[in-house]
């Protein structure tokens, strides 16, 4: 019987430093090493936002961590699931790969009553992916 590889996400927003993030966060959390998970952005912040590093924290879950990686076609070619959060044109395209774009609000400056929102809505999607990925 041979072992099925894990599934490997990207999540990639522009920053990497909020929404992707916070996904990559809650996926770790859930999947444990089920699911390989990575993030990263187009043009990657200095730090990760910390109102997303304080509404993880509500949650349990410290990304404290982690820092804002570059996206790179590597990562891309590397992962099976390529979930995108308003980063556009910047994400390369692979053929074969599963492609989704998460329509989320930027928590970047936001306060954390705004983030929340968004912090739950991401929790809700990735519970749905690892749903679809782990069946």
């Amino acid at each position: 019987m041979t072992e099925t590889p894990k599934p490997s996400v990207l999540f990639v927003c522009v920053h990497n430093a909020g929404r992707s993030q916070m996904a990559a966060g809650y996926l770790r959390e859930l999947a444990g090493d089920r699911v390989e998970v990575r993030s990263a952005g187009s043009m990657p912040a200095d730090q990760i936002n910390p109102v997303a590093v304080e509404a993880m924290r509500e949650e349990g879950i410290d990304i404290t961590a982690e820092q804002p990686k570059v996206l790179t076609t590597e990562a891309v070619q590397d992962s099976d699931v390529v979930i995108t959060m308003g980063c556009g044109d910047a994400c390369p395209f692979f053929p074969g790969k599963r492609y989704e774009d998460w329509k989320l609000e930027d928590p970047a400056g936001q306060g954390i009553e705004a983030v929340r929102p968004i912090r739950d809505d991401i929790k809700a999607r990735v519970e749905t992916l690892l749903a679809e990925l782990l069946g």
